[in-house]
């Protein structure tokens, strides 16, 4: 199967692509968008972690430039998570599905969903919305099991790993808590 996996990050990428790949017939390329990433040092540092595991690995990733503006507009007023989220979370997956059947891609999955910080059913939602309106498969598998593995791996090999989630009130609501710590 012809898979375009959506990458947060490159800690992250480190199980699904495994898991994936691990899968017989299944041909990986990821995709790199992620308009919430800010500031522009943060998406920089990112995009080239991706790009040295993605060489590393010998897989292909296709990336989406840094757009913010795309991010902010399409936030409106809803600043506050969990709705930002959803919308973020909506923003990055339908492109990736867009993208998919432009390309003709048998399906389309997320890094997002190895992490446990996020909401695994609300991106299955989003996820199963998009399938629908695009007539791409999403791929929802629960590639969490391999998250605390893959996070010790990238810190062994030194890889870059951020300290939040990528937009700014994220970062924000980091030094919120470490303020009230």
């Amino acid at each position: 199967m012809k898979i375009l996996l959506h990458i947060c990050c490159a800690p992250c990428v480190i199980h699904p692509l495994r898991e994936l790949v691990e899968e017989e017939d299944n041909s990986i390329t990821g995709f790199f968008y992620n308009p919430n990433i800010h500031p522009f040092t943060e998406w920089e540092n990112r995009h080239r972690a991706v790009a040295d595991y993605a060489g590393k690995e010998g897989f292909e990733v296709i990336y989406g430039g840094y757009d913010p503006e795309r991010f902010f507009s399409g936030l409106g007023s809803a600043f506050e998570a969990p709705g930002r989220c959803r919308i973020c979370w909506k923003m990055r997956l339908a492109e990736t599905a867009r993208l998919a059947g432009e390309k003709g891609f048998d399906a389309f999955t997320t890094t997002l969903l190895v992490s446990p910080y996020q909401d695994r059913g609300a991106i299955l939602e989003i996820g199963a919305r998009l399938e629908a309106e695009s007539g791409v498969k999403f791929i929802g598998k629960d590639y969490s099991g391999g998250f605390r593995q893959a996070q010790q791996y990238a810190r062994e090999c030194g890889m870059y790993r951020q300290k939040y989630c990528g937009c700014i009130f994220s970062e924000k609501e980091r030094f919120a808590k470490e303020r009230r710590r």
